[in-house]
């Protein structure tokens, strides 16, 4: 503490002012005051000098809490219930700590789910890729019959096909997990988005024969972000489509109140089970029922695009009986 130039220089000081006050009682008034100054002046610098080194505990226990934050130790405690500089400067390094261990929390949780989509995406890719490879070495062969050429060209086409879309729309979505993208607010009339989101799957309909109703207020309308949205109910129809049987039905209904504007999107498929109901929405889930070339990413998109905008969505689904979506977007968020 001594080592201090701060204390050097108040201990000067202190010191200084204790003779000049001790000889000026000696000159001016008597031995016995002068002696009485000298002992006061040693006693307030001795209570001086503990005070500046109960602080100087204090600090000393304050960088050792730092240098324990700065390995990675958050459960520390330093905060009391006294007043004054100390305690105010314990409270705030305190709540800096409890922040740092909050941002640390989330840093890695960020970090699992960066490896575990990872993870994921290889899974994904290293089919499509194995059954390139088999198919190009095939290929290599120059007395391969021309049908089965071009079996093969065709096959690889739709695996490279099935690559890119995949990889677009995990691209997609790490844009919307890293809020990178930024949803417009405009005024989103319903009876259009709707029209926009069925006419690139009027083709994948009729081929299965199915038939689309569409009922619901002309007028109907939201907030938000109309491209977006219209990708969000293109993957809930798609998977409508895939789950319903040739000749089914898949049904599309929108309102809107005082609270929210619903759209409902309807089928009578096959259905999903209770026990995957809860995780439909998790990225790369493949259900009991999900097709083989189902990658378990389009609920996901669209569950992230509506979420992303304060919407909301729910499914509700009997085996048997068909599955319906419902979405809702709030007129105001609370």
């Amino acid at each position: 503490m001594l080592r201090n130039r701060e204390i050097q220089i108040l201990l000067t000081f202190l010191l200084s002012i204790s003779v000049i006050g001790t000889a000026a009682g000696a000159l001016f008034v008597s031995l016995p005051a002068a002696g009485l100054v000298l002992a006061v002046s040693i006693l307030l610098i001795s209570s001086s000098m503990i005070f500046t080194k109960w602080r100087y505990r204090e600090i000393e226990r304050l960088s050792g809490y730092l240098k324990k934050i700065s390995s990675g130790d958050f459960h520390l405690d330093v905060r009391d219930n006294y007043e004054g500089e100390l305690s105010l400067l314990k409270s705030d390094i305190f709540k800096v700590t409890r922040m740092l261990s909050e941002q640390g929390a989330v840093l890695h949780e960020d970090k699992a789910k960066l490896t575990n989509a990872i993870s994921d995406i290889s899974h994904q890719l290293k089919t499509p890729l194995t059954s390139m490879i088999v198919m190009a070495d095939l290929l290599r062969d120059k007395g391969l019959e021309d049908g089965k050429r071009a079996e093969f060209t065709r096959n690889l086409r739709l695996q490279l096909e099935r690559m890119e879309w995949l990889v677009s729309s995990l691209l997609k979505l790490s844009k919307i997990d890293a809020g990178t993208i930024t949803f417009k607010k405009e005024k989103v009339q319903v009876a259009s988005l709707i029209l926009a989101a069925t006419d690139p799957l009027l083709i994948p309909m009729d081929i299965k024969m199915q038939q689309l109703k569409i009922n619901g207020d002309e007028q109907a309308a939201f907030l938000g972000d109309y491209k977006w949205t219209a990708e969000a109910l293109i993957n809930i129809i798609k998977n409508a489509i895939e789950h319903t049987s040739e000749g089914g039905e898949i049904s599309i209904r929108f309102s809107e109140n005082a609270l929210f504007t619903e759209i409902s999107i309807s089928d009578n498929g096959k259905g999903i089970p209770k026990e995957d109901l809860p995780y439909i929405f998790r990225r790369f889930y493949k259900g009991e029922n999900a097709s083989d070339e189902s990658v378990g990413i389009g609920l996901a998109m669209a569950y992230s695009i509506i979420t992303s905008q304060h919407g909301d969505i729910e499914v509700k689904s009997k085996p048997g009986a068909g599955t319906t979506f419902q979405i809702k977007f709030y007129k105001q968020v609370i």
